[in-house]
């Protein structure tokens, strides 16, 4: 199967549609309490040995601007992820920020948190790799023109990165002492109901439309 014919495959599709909601959901919800000028995690690194995750937090906390400037920078990434129609400049931002983390969880004992962000940089690639006919313009070739989707899909997953943005940055602005699975199922109900909408439009001809 080529390239072309990949991208104009429905599962494909949702399957990046989903991965940059769940890339984008996650920087939103880890930015906020770093936005606040909170800790990262609930113990104090004070007392910690220099070469340890908490002893790390606790300097970069201690930094306050630049770990508000943290917080903002993953914010706004994760934002452009959910949006859909930004996920492209999005994925570009997100690459060095997702190196340059998962580096420091290689370089200190965080367990088995190297798997995650190895994975979440994998993810970042994937989504590189699906925009490439729009980003060879960065190493000199021509951009790719490539089939735009149906304006009603359209709407419908900028709609349902809309309010994954607005819960995620909400409920952490509201509370500091969180429960991830409450956090993690409203997001996955939401995702959910927008997939079935889309089946909904797909199956009355919704995707015809202009």
């Amino acid at each position: 199967m080529s390239y072309d014919a990949l991208r104009q495959r429905l599962l494909p599709q949702l399957f990046i549609i989903y991965t940059r909601y769940l890339l984008g959901g996650a920087f939103v919800f880890a930015s906020i309490v770093k936005i606040k000028g909170l800790r990262f995690t609930s113990l104090s690194g004070t007392d910690a040995a220099i070469h340890s995750p908490l002893h790390f937090f606790e300097t970069m906390y201690q930094s306050g601007l630049y770990w508000q400037f943290i917080g903002v920078a993953q914010c706004v990434v994760g934002l452009l992820l959910l949006t859909q129609r930004y996920a492209t400049l999005g994925a570009v931002l997100f690459l060095p920020i997702m190196t340059s983390i998962f580096v420091i969880t290689i370089s200190y004992d965080f367990a088995g948190t190297p798997i995650i962000t190895g994975l979440m940089l994998l993810a970042n690639l994937l989504l590189l790799a699906w925009d490439w006919p729009t980003l060879r313009v960065l190493v000199n070739l021509p951009v790719q023109a490539v089939p735009a989707p149906p304006r009603a899909t359209t709407r419908l997953w900028e709609g349902v990165g809309a309010m994954l943005f607005a819960y995620t940055a909400g409920y952490r602005v509201y509370t500091e002492a969180y429960n991830f699975l409450v956090w993690a199922g409203i997001c996955a109900l939401v995702g959910g109901l927008g997939l079935l909408t889309a089946w909904w439009l797909r199956r009355n001809g919704g995707q015809h439309q202009d």
